[in-house]
């Protein structure tokens, strides 16, 4: 699964985003590749991988995060190659600033949080919205007033 390993980076933001715990967000990464395993014959080129990718790691997270990370996971046996995640937020090297703004982003609702991680990663409004099923004005009027809030949490720090 070269599309996997490829885009590793994508997995683990949205693991770290919904889950704190570092054994929950084991499970929720097993979760996410399990998914992506299971739907992978279903692909069928009409959008982009990371599309594609998003969708199932952002609906599989947002899952798993409203059953209060205590899910019972199915878990499929894969290749530790594959996906070689940082384990420990002690191997991700963040300034300060960026460890604040996830802080923040962590106490966003579902959406919001999933919709900020698409937007930091320079996805098209078109793409956010697609990824995510609302339109590109909600996705833009939705990071206006996400953007403002985060302003406000930074100026009271």
């Amino acid at each position: 699964m070269t599309i996997v390993s490829d885009n590793r980076k994508l997995i683990y933001k949205i693991c770290r985003t919904y889950c704190n715990d570092t054994a929950n967000r084991r499970d929720l990464e097993q979760e996410i590749l399990t998914q992506l395993w299971l739907t992978c014959k279903k692909f069928d080129g009409r959008v982009k991988v990371t599309t594609w990718m998003y969708r199932i790691a952002l609906n599989t997270a947002i899952s798993f995060y409203r059953n209060d990370c205590k899910t019972k996971l199915k878990h499929t046996v894969l290749d530790s190659v594959i996906l070689s995640l940082p384990i420990d937020d002690t191997d991700v090297i963040l300034n300060e600033n960026i460890k604040l703004l996830y802080t923040f982003i962590e106490s966003l609702n579902e959406l919001d949080k999933a919709l900020m991680l698409l937007y930091l990663d320079d996805n098209k409004y078109r793409d956010i919205a697609e990824i995510l099923g609302i339109s590109e004005t909600n996705v833009a009027t939705k990071i206006v007033r996400i953007k403002k809030v985060l302003k406000e949490k930074f100026e009271n720090i």
